[in-house]
């Protein structure tokens, strides 16, 4: 028999009281059960928010600084990673190397379970090299139980390079020895199907990716009021979006912002600039990259 680690103390793997008859009740009843778990999980994230801040900043620094972001993770943490990264370029208009994710088993693993993949500390360590880890980067490691061999690997090899770590986890820290320069500890407490962490695990995972890759967009520059300004016109719903954008900000009419849209190739940046400053395409660009990626100066008398 292979030797196992006993996990029977993870918060995760406990067993939740309030569903310990969940097979015996009906469709609704589930439901309001579920629902009144989820409930719970903002509260808990509400707690990390000095360590999520934390997270935010490192992670913007290294975008200033030409870095990127790497998440590292398997099974559903691995999958919200590469969910997160994928959502980041048609959002904010970055390549998609600025922010990708790392699954145990490869993207295979997104549709699949590979079995054993996430068993082995030197796959995560496989993967970061094959990712071409550098120590300007940012690699945050997502293991709801805590446990990953995969994850611990990866961020294991990322110190070693001098990169800045993060962990997020929703077990006690103190019970997993790991070492990062940010662990976020989200204890959303046993799930109600014992062990499955797609639940309110996975829920207080996809808050917290949005928090900090959000927050470091809007600190680069990516949002002007609460507008997605540097989102890629690439579908028709995209440029109805970018249409609406250009019209509400400069006052001219969704006709027109479209056309401006256009003539910008689909940036609403761009266009929002050369109808408020009145200018080229070119100069526009020049301007947006003379103040740092920003647009405010376009509506400052």
């Amino acid at each position: 028999m292979e030797k196992l680690l006993n996990r029977s103390n993870i918060l995760t793997e406990k067993i939740n009281p309030k569903s310990t008859l969940i097979d015996t009740l009906s469709t609704k009843n589930i439901i309001e059960l579920m629902n009144d778990e989820d409930g719970t999980v903002h509260l808990v994230v509400k707690k990390a928010i000095p360590q999520i801040t934390a997270a935010a900043d490192i992670v913007y620094t290294a975008f200033k600084n030409g870095g990127h972001l790497r998440y590292i993770g398997a099974g559903t943490s691995g999958r919200l990673g590469v969910l997160d990264a994928s959502e980041c370029p048609p959002t904010f208009s970055v390549p998609p190397s600025m922010v990708k994710g790392m699954i145990a088993g490869g993207y295979g693993a997104l549709r699949r379970a590979v079995e054993g993949a996430e068993d082995d500390p030197e796959n995560g360590v496989i993967d970061c090299k094959k990712m071409k880890l550098k120590s300007r980067d940012v690699l945050m490691g997502i293991a709801t139980g805590g446990t990953t061999p995969y994850v611990h690997g990866g961020l294991k090899y990322a110190r070693s390079i001098g990169c800045k770590t993060i962990f997020f986890t929703c077990t006690p820290k103190e019970d997993l020895g790991v070492d990062a320069d940010v662990i976020i500890e989200v204890l959303v407490g046993p799930e109600l199907i014992t062990g499955s962490t797609r639940l309110k695990a996975g829920t207080a995972t996809k808050m917290v990716l949005n928090m900090i890759t959000t927050t470091a967009m809007i600190k680069m520059g990516k949002v002007y009021g609460n507008y997605m300004i540097d989102h890629q016109a690439i579908n028709s719903k995209l440029v109805d979006r970018g249409s609406r954008i250009i019209s509400e900000l400069t006052g001219i009419s969704y006709e027109e912002g479209y056309q401006a849209l256009m003539a910008a190739g689909k940036h609403v940046k761009e266009a929002v600039v050369m109808v408020k400053k009145s200018v080229s395409l070119e100069e526009a660009r020049r301007l947006i990259k003379e103040h740092n990626g920003f647009v405010r100066f376009a509506f400052d008398e």
